[in-house]
């Protein structure tokens, strides 16, 4: 590993240990009719991994799917005394699909932790983390983390119904207060969500606000962030390659004053501030 870091400036953040690991398959279960839940035993350095870190996982091909290339799959949550790291996965394309058909004691190969992670500021009291989708699967580490530290969560869920709501309990065990918004009953349109959020500004319960999944909620955060001075962290979603900062398949654009710069997601992040995000 370290010979592919030869270099290339390293974050801070980065200055830790990752590896390219044999894992083995645990449980791989539907959580609902799009999700699964993929647990495995995998020697460190994976179970350390970090609230916001990720892996590039090895995907099986299947009868109809050769995929190619590895996929990147964010911390769900990572267990060091028990040697174990899990994932939140939709099944929707030809790796997800490979994916999908492991099965308990079956074995792959995961790239990580990788990446610059969450940050927490020992002086925030409470924040709001507000995702929609797989995002909450990078947002739960995040709420654990937090509670580790002594500060309060509030979890907002977006989801398009009732079915698709996942991670509530695992929130909840943590010691959020969790607020589900839905699809189906309009509570998830944005000046519903907006009132929402300034009411737990107006209560004291957003000293930072997180976001994953949804560019609409990202805008509205950022909205948000600048009218009350709250700061706050983005987690992007992005497809890429080799996950090292290499290929550069992963580059975006992102705010830097008053410049536009382009960044490596996989490198510089995934995890940015807030204000710096671009809508997609």
């Amino acid at each position: 590993m370290q010979a592919l870091l030869d270099g290339v400036t390293v974050p801070s953040a980065l200055q830790r240990s990752a590896d390219d690991v044999v894992a083995a398959v645990l449980s791989n279960a539907w959580v609902n009719s799009e999700y699964k839940h993929l647990v495995l035993a995998a020697p460190a350095p994976a179970p350390a991994a970090l609230a916001g870190q990720f892996f590039q996982l090895e995907c099986p091909a299947t009868m109809d799917d050769r995929p190619f290339f590895r996929r990147p799959m964010s911390v769900y949550k990572a267990d060091a005394a028990r040697g174990e790291v899990e994932f939140l996965y939709k099944v929707t394309g030809e790796g997800t699909r490979g994916l999908a058909t492991l099965a308990t004691g079956n074995r792959m190969r995961i790239l990580g932790p990788l990446g610059v992670g969450f940050r927490l500021d020992p002086a925030w009291r409470e924040i709001a983390v507000v995702g929609r989708g797989v995002g909450l699967a990078t947002l739960a580490p995040l709420a654990e983390a937090a509670a580790a530290q002594g500060i309060g969560v509030t979890a907002v869920f977006s989801a398009r119904g009732p079915a698709q709501v996942m991670s509530v309990e695992r929130f909840a065990s943590a010691g959020a207060r969790v607020e589900v918004v839905l699809d189906s009953d309009r509570t998830s349109d944005v000046a519903q969500v907006e009132a929402l959020m300034r009411r737990l500004i107006g209560e004291g319960r957003a000293d930072a606000l997180f976001t994953c999944g949804s560019n609409r909620l990202m805008l509205l955060l950022q909205r948000l962030g600048r009218e009350f001075s709250i700061p706050g962290q983005v987690a992007m979603e992005q497809q890429m390659a080799c996950g090292l900062g290499m290929c550069f398949c992963c580059v975006r654009s992102f705010r830097s004053g008053d410049d536009t710069v382009s960044r490596r997601v996989c490198w510089e992040g995934p995890v940015f501030d807030l204000q710096e995000a671009l809508s997609w």
